[in-house]
């Protein structure tokens, strides 16, 4: 029996991901009326929504201004995006 090697993971293809292209800003607006609500019901929004997103659970985001549910309608990794992209565009050269 030979021995079979098994590539590293420097000998694997980046994986490209697409989606259907949707509203520009509707996970930006989504954001902003969670944080807002979080807020006005005396919670500290970065931290409620950032558990939120690890975990997924909703119990994270309140039900004032009908957050929770406005959120459980946007992907994570959507919210995610919008998050690194508007932190990255504050960053980059030129920006």
């Amino acid at each position: 029996m030979g021995r079979q090697e098994v590539p590293g993971p420097e000998a694997e293809e980046t994986r490209v991901l697409r989606r259907p292209e949707e509203p520009r800003g509707a996970a930006r607006e989504v954001l902003l009326l969670v944080h807002r609500a979080l807020q006005e019901k005396g919670y500290d929004p970065i931290r409620q929504i950032a558990h939120y997103l690890l975990t997924g659970e909703p119990a994270y985001i309140t039900a004032h201004r009908n957050a929770r549910a406005v959120i459980a309608r946007v992907e994570r990794d959507e919210l995610l995006e919008e998050l690194v992209r508007f932190y990255l565009s504050g960053i980059e050269p030129g920006s």
